[in-house]
């Protein structure tokens, strides 16, 4: 896959609450590295401002709900996430900004690598210049 993608997840409905699970190449096409949430996002703020090299990912609202804005050099697309039954998987090289966060979201963040400093690109002007370079 080389272009964002909302998948759906399994869900399951149940009169004691509901269930829904990811599976690493089943659902995702990459092998879980890290997992991160991101929570307490005051009112107005946002997230992301950066793209990745080498990481893959794919965001999940939980809870609550938030917009991803994705770039890839070229256009801009624009992801609403407010269900725990589907996520946005996001390839390297995309230029993701995340805001609009409603009260008590939380947002989990899968990857297929560990923190690297040196895989992330945090100017946008440089992040083109790569983009149209490759």
């Amino acid at each position: 896959m080389n272009s964002p993608q909302l998948i759906h997840l399994p869900k399951f409905l149940d009169n004691r609450g509901n269930l829904s699970f990811i599976e690493e190449k089943n659902h995702i096409p990459f092998k879980i590295e890290r997992a991160y949430w991101i929570y307490d996002v005051p009112g107005g703020e946002h997230r992301g401002g950066h793209a990745y090299r080498h990481l893959d990912e794919f965001i999940v609202a939980l809870s609550g709900s938030f917009d991803v804005v994705l770039h890839d050099g070229h256009k801009e697309m624009k992801f609403s996430l407010n269900r725990s039954y589907y996520g946005l998987y996001i390839p390297r090289m995309m230029w993701r900004d995340i805001e609009n966060f409603s009260t008590n979201s939380l947002a989990l963040i899968l990857s297929n690598g560990g923190y690297d400093e040196l895989d992330y690109i945090r100017d946008f002007d440089e992040f083109a210049n790569d983009v149209h370079n490759q």
